[in-house]
């Protein structure tokens, strides 16, 4: 998937909860300002969460960088880490699937669901990228 005639918004370094929560923020601030109706703010709001956890999570830390498009209906991230990879990106998506214990596993599968287009490339030992999209209004 390509941003193509999409603008770079803004870059947010994620290290801790609280760039998660920034980083939550301003894409909701951005569909905001877009009229984006609010089950879809909400549902991709959620899917950032869900992707910038993993990042700092399972990445050591990482990237979102926020676009948007010419078109004005959608709003393009970018997750990215250097962290270990993920061996089996079938396996991380489907429900249930966890590394941590205790937790439900539905946090890739659960932003691929809440996203328009969703996409994952990842190498085992160098790192993660996710790319998603969101739609503010029906077309």
């Amino acid at each position: 998937m390509a941003f193509d005639g999409a603008s770079k918004v803004t870059e947010i370094a994620l290290r801790t909860d609280r760039d998660i929560a920034r980083a939550r923020g301003r894409v909701s601030e951005l569909m905001k300002a877009k009229g984006a109706r609010d089950i879809f703010l909400t549902r991709f709001v959620t899917a950032v969460s869900e992707i910038t956890r993993n990042a700092l999570t399972h990445g050591g830390g990482g990237r979102l960088v926020i676009y948007e498009f010419a078109d004005g209906g959608r709003i393009g991230v970018e997750c990215s880490d250097t962290g270990s990879g993920i061996a089996d990106i079938g396996a991380a998506l489907a429900d249930g699937f966890s590394t941590r214990k205790g937790n439900m596993g539905r946090g890739l599968g659960g932003a691929k669901r809440l996203s328009q287009e969703f996409m994952i490339e990842s190498t085992v030992g160098k790192g993660t990228i996710v790319r998603m999209i969101g739609v503010c209004r029906s077309r």
